[in-house]
């Protein structure tokens, strides 16, 4: 029997516009699906530019309204990708006309509009889920797997590091990632959400944090045009509303500890989103800028072979690999995204709960949000319990 289909509604045509249509209109040729996902509408405020878009990836019409685009007939499911300060209407108004909603993270930027869109999926009975794309790395769920074994036993430290360098340069523009009305926050949020994310999934939830921020370079050329992480400058100077830099200290539920550092300001380091886990009986050790690989060190080795050893999570019985390539060759980041929506997918179909879902995304809002305070206060800051 054929699968059904599931009509998508992509809300956002940039960067992360084109990592989620290369995982819609790949999923279905490397993965077995129970839902078939037809890419029907992508919506973006430039009619012409969207429609070019649409075109070149193969979504089968466009529209630059895209409160009539969630409300259609034929729409199932409403991808959010578009800047953060957009999630909680659209997500809300996607969820009130009864669609699946997968939304960008962070989340949004408040714990208060978190509980809102959580309230708004959870009374409407959709599905929802949060992209957070590094879980999908295979080497990163063979971790949670390693962790749930018990392989290195009780967690004691968490070390969390992401660090990138493309604002660097004090003459690189303006672009919507510095205002804070856009973006939220700067490093904190953008970088150090992941790094949450990857901690919580991994460790467990955070209870209290102290931390501070940092903005080094205060004024920019203002904004010409932009894409991603590149920009040309127009005429003028334009002030940065968001931080450079987020450090902060975290003690978790579980009685573990952790550092988190998220930094653009790290000449070197392009995509260094990086963990360490030390546990009573070993360590993990991940890096995205190679992302395939996961190092393992275990006290239950004999004394003279202790040692990190690296784990090429490649194989066929590492997770999702077995949809993709023979062992050895290299999985990348657009691989994650894909990762991500077959499970969205998968658990539509058997009407099974998402991970990560809005909870997940309010939880991650709560710690970004209490390091917020702690900035403020100078003193350690509770992180709010959501349920």
């Amino acid at each position: 029997m054929a699968a059904k289909n599931l009509n998508v509604c992509l809300i956002g045509y940039k960067f992360m516009g084109k990592a989620h249509s290369q995982a819609w209109r790949t999923v279905g040729r490397f993965f077995d699906l129970d839902l078939d996902p037809v890419m029907k509408v992508v919506c973006g405020r430039d009619a012409e530019a969207v429609a070019a878009f649409a075109d070149r990836w193969g979504w089968e019409s466009s529209s630059s309204d895209w409160n009539a685009a969630v409300t259609r007939d034929d729409v199932d499911l409403v991808d959010v990708s578009t800047p953060g300060y957009t999630h909680a209407e659209i997500s809300i108004a996607a969820a009130e006309a009864g669609k699946h909603v997968y939304c960008e993270k962070p989340l949004t930027f408040t714990v208060a509009d978190g509980k809102q869109m959580l309230a708004a999926v959870r009374q409407a009975g959709v599905k929802h889920m949060v992209n957070f794309n590094y879980r999908r790395c295979p080497a990163v769920s063979l971790a949670k797997q390693m962790i749930e074994s018990g392989d290195i036993g009780e967690i004691r430290h968490v070390r969390c590091t992401y660090l990138q360098d493309w604002l660097v340069d004090p003459e690189f523009p303006m672009n919507w990632r510095l205002r804070k009305d856009a973006a939220g926050s700067g490093a904190h949020g953008d970088l150090g959400a992941h790094s949450i994310d990857l901690a919580r999934f991994l460790a467990g939830e955070i209870s209290e944090v102290v931390g501070m921020t940092k903005t080094f370079i205060t004024e920019r050329p203002a904004e010409g045009t932009s894409d991603g992480l590149t920009a040309t400058a127009g005429e003028g100077t334009e002030q940065v509303t968001v931080d450079d830099t987020s450090i902060f200290l975290a003690k978790f539920a579980n009685g573990a500890t952790g550092t988190f550092e998220a930094t653009r300001l790290a000449p070197g380091r392009k995509n260094y989103n990086r963990f360490e886990i030390n546990g009573s009986k070993g360590s993990l050790v991940w890096c995205f800028e190679d992302l395939n690989a996961l190092e393992f060190y275990s006290t239950s080795d004999p004394g003279t072979q202790q040692g990190f050893r690296r784990i090429l999570a490649t194989e066929g019985d590492h997770p999702y690999v077995s949809a993709w390539w023979p062992p050895g060759h290299m999985l990348g980041y657009e691989h994650g995204f894909c990762n991500a929506v077959y499970d969205l997918t998968q658990s539509i179909a058997h009407d099974q709960p998402c991970s990560p879902d809005f909870l997940d995304g309010v939880r991650c809002v709560a710690v970004l949000e209490a390091v917020d305070q702690s900035n403020e206060s100078g003193r350690w800051a509770e992180v709010e319990s959501i349920e």
